[in-house]
């Protein structure tokens, strides 16, 4: 064995190298998404301005997608965007824990640097995705985004502890978010590592020369009805902040359990990824038949008058959100040529995120007295997802040899 072949790590080694980074890089944006709301309150900032600042980060983090992915396929730098989509998370969030020594500059310089950790999630998401969708091909694309999303899930976790942990401990909020340049330095260290010793599937295109671009691969109508197909799901699937709400204003929980069973879910979220991750690869697209029928029965259980049917609610809502934010991303790497895969999940992200921001609107609108019609909206948009869901498979099963 030549020192090159004993430096390149095996696929599943580097897979789960990937997972490693993402979870490191969670624990610091979900460690700050977690204390945005009060570091920006006690610096000034009032509910609303809160609202908009974190909504416009979500809206960043998804839209700008759309042309962070077509960039990347054009260049072919997947690497390099990748890490500087993480390297910018890994210095705005730490870099948070000055604003509240800058006086009345603080809320604005804390406002710019949770936009611009925002951005970084759009930069990288594609290219990572895309990485992962070739590293992963030799073991199981289903099995690879699965593994991967369960790791990241530990940091998501793991931030929001370590931060409540730190600023409990100390009673200093800018102290938590200083400590969050540990892990930010580790994901970008570890990077480095996966950069150098993983080697990419023959099929992935080289970079063009410096200075040519080149045109990415078209994506063919079978994504755009899988697309749609996952964008009538999300639409149909209700935020956790719908559900939360319910819980508190229902009078079945305190505010103080509502966190815990948020945890519950990203475990159910978690396992889910796991399970139909490895399911996905032995009996491909037929599994995600399941997801349209999980989210139909969610409002009927979530919002129903009684914790245990809630809480049932709840667990189904977290084996939904992991089947679609891990295993979908599988069969859309089966659908799309490797050239155009970046440009596939930046606008793959654009389909869900208008679908999550209607959906939330409409099972926010429709909850306090219009509960019958909500479940009777949300089942009709499932159907019509299983329908284009068996199209995108027939799709599949005529390309295949």
């Amino acid at each position: 064995m030549t020192a090159q072949q004993d430096r390149v790590w095996t696929p599943w080694r580097s897979v789960f190298a990937f997972g490693i980074v993402s979870l490191a890089a969670d624990m610091v944006y979900e460690g700050m998404r977690a204390m945005a709301g009060p570091l920006l309150g006690s610096l000034g900032a009032s509910a609303f301005t809160v609202g908009i600042v974190t909504g416009a980060g979500e809206a960043i983090a998804l839209a700008l997608r759309l042309v962070t992915g077509r960039m990347a396929d054009r260049t072919g730098r997947y690497w390099r965007l990748t890490f500087v989509g993480y390297a910018m998370t890994a210095i705005c969030v730490p870099l948070l824990a000055i604003t509240p020594f800058l006086g009345v500059a603080g809320l604005g310089v804390a406002t710019t640097l949770i936009l611009l950790e925002r951005t970084g999630k759009a930069v990288r998401s594609p290219s990572k995705s895309a990485l992962l969708a070739q590293v992963s091909k030799s073991v199981g694309r289903g099995r690879g985004f699965a593994v991967h999303k369960a790791l990241d899930q530990v940091g998501a976790f793991a931030g929001p502890l370590l931060v409540a942990a730190v600023a409990a401990a100390t009673g200093h909020l800018w102290l938590a978010f200083a400590v969050l340049a540990v892990p930010g330095l580790l994901s970008l260290v570890l990077l480095a590592q996966v950069q150098r010793r993983t080697t990419l599937s023959d099929e992935a295109a080289p970079a063009p020369a410096i200075g040519e671009q080149r045109e990415p691969a078209k994506l063919p109508l079978a994504f755009y009805v899988f697309a749609t197909s996952c964008a009538a799901g999300t639409l149909g699937l209700m935020t956790f902040g719908v559900i939360s709400f319910h819980l508190v204003d229902a009078g079945l929980v305190g505010v103080a359990v509502v966190p815990v069973i948020y945890a519950l879910a990203m475990a159910v979220e978690a396992v889910a990824a796991l399970g139909t991750g490895f399911a996905y690869d032995r009996w491909r697209a037929r599994v995600l038949y399941c997801l349209p029928v999980l989210i139909a029965i969610v409002p009927p259980l979530a919002l129903a008058d009684h914790l245990t049917g809630v809480l049932l609610g709840v667990a189904v809502w977290g084996l939904a959100t992991g089947i679609q934010d891990s295993t979908v991303k599988a069969l859309v790497a089966d659908l799309v040529p490797s050239s155009g895969l970046a440009t596939a999940y930046g606008v793959f992200a654009a389909f869900q995120g208008g679908a999550a921001l209607i959906g939330g609107a409409l099972s926010g609108g429709l909850y306090r007295d219009h509960l019958t019609l909500l479940v009777a909206l949300v089942a009709g948009l499932q159907v019509l997802s299983l329908a284009l869901l068996v199209i995108t498979r027939r799709a599949v099963l005529r390309a295949e040899p």
